[in-house]
């Protein structure tokens, strides 16, 4: 009794197995024993295709447990893949990090040094222009005092009869003075 599931399929062992546990279970019983009769060309057919389709399904089995293998080995693979590559892109985030961080305290040491640098060079100009004010101040001095001398010795007895001119002629006069030597 050869099952029939489609004309090129082959057999499935496990209902070929089935089905032998099937003849078994309803084989008659031998009376006053535990035996039991089962025809044996039938039980021969099954049990000689159950054999058949072993190799096959060993086979596939076998294939399967090794394409399962495959997948896993290239599932570990991408996984270490991109861990690694999870790995260096943290690496450079934290360089980067690293970098901007280290650029800003540049940054920072730079503006503070130049900063210094301009208060020191404002001070400095301030102490020049004091200093030259103070240098003018006191040629603005000695010209004054050398003025206030020049004016006193100009400045002549009138007799009397002059005094009475009013001062603005007297003004005017020394200023024609200086119009008469050019």
């Amino acid at each position: 009794m050869v099952l029939e599931d489609a004309p090129d399929a082959a057999p499935d062992t496990r209902q070929l197995l089935l089905r032998l546990q099937e003849l078994l279970e309803n084989a008659r019983a031998m009376p006053l024993s535990a035996s039991v009769m089962v025809n044996r060309e039938e039980f021969g057919e099954l049990l000689q295709e159950a054999i058949a389709g072993l190799p096959e399904e060993l086979r596939e089995a076998r294939w399967l447990l090794k394409e399962r293998e495959d997948v896993l080995e290239r599932a570990r693979r991408e996984a270490d893949r991109i861990i690694e590559a999870a790995r260096v892109r943290a690496e450079r985030m934290v360089e980067r990090t690293e970098v901007v961080r280290e650029a800003r305290r540049t940054a920072e040491a730079i503006v503070e040094q130049a900063q210094r640098n301009a208060a020191q060079i404002r001070h400095e100009a301030e102490d020049y222009v004091d200093r030259k004010l103070a240098a003018f101040e006191v040629v603005l001095d000695r010209t004054l005092q050398q003025v206030h001398k020049g004016r006193e010795r100009l400045q002549v007895q009138l007799p009397a009869h002059e005094e009475e001119e009013p001062q603005a002629e007297s003004v005017a006069a020394f200023f024609d003075q200086d119009d008469a030597e050019r």
